[in-house]
């Protein structure tokens, strides 16, 4: 099976990297051969949205494990509809990763462990709230965090075209959700509300 490890270096002696998203790269195994490829992560530089684009990039790439040490709610979220388990790894190499998973060792993660925006780091002005509750309130009923473990091995889990089709039109509502509420609050403080 084909799953992929987020590391530090392009190789099965580099460290494993505790972030998903922003991540210098990715090494993909396939854990009957441990034959690998590591590529560059492509949205460790992404202004905005790497965890999201980070996530498709490693489906695309035919991955159906990932081993991380977190994982925020937007990368969270496409990985459960695509149906890919994520599983946690504490620090090591990326072959203790491998090595851990293949012995069953790994938890699976039931929901994001980090808020959005995690990776990020901590100073550098990113975002707009700056750590003042800009944010509060937001993402009111949505349901993060909430997947349950899948019962079947992943290789057995393969969603329909219509669970996609259904999962992917929640995941809109969702975003329109949030879209909403984020330009309601920015007019009502253009408003000096």
């Amino acid at each position: 099976m084909k799953i992929v490890v987020t590391a530090g270096g392009a190789d099965l002696d580099a460290q494993a990297s505790p972030v998903f998203g922003r991540c210098p790269a990715y090494v993909f195994v396939d854990t009957e051969t441990m034959q690998f490829e590591a590529v560059q992560n492509p949205a460790v530089s992404a202004s905005g949205g790497a965890g999201i684009q980070a996530a498709q990039f490693v489906i695309e790439r035919g991955a159906r494990a990932v081993v991380t040490g977190n994982v925020g709610p937007n990368a969270f979220n496409v990985f459960q509809v695509a149906r890919v388990l994520v599983h946690l790894f504490s620090g090591g190499t990326v072959r203790q990763a491998v090595e851990a998973y293949k012995a069953g060792q790994l938890p699976v993660v039931g929901g994001p462990n980090v808020p959005a925006h995690a990776g990020m780091g901590a100073g550098r002005g990113m975002g707009m709230g700056q750590g003042r509750g800009m944010g509060a309130g937001m993402g009111r009923g949505r349901r993060m965090g909430m997947a349950v473990p899948l019962a079947q091995p992943v290789s057995e889990v393969v969603p329909s075209r219509e669970e996609e089709v259904a999962a992917l039109k929640e995941m809109a509502g969702d975003l329109r959700s949030q879209l909403t509420e984020v330009l309601e609050r920015l007019d009502r403080l253009e408003k000096g509300g």
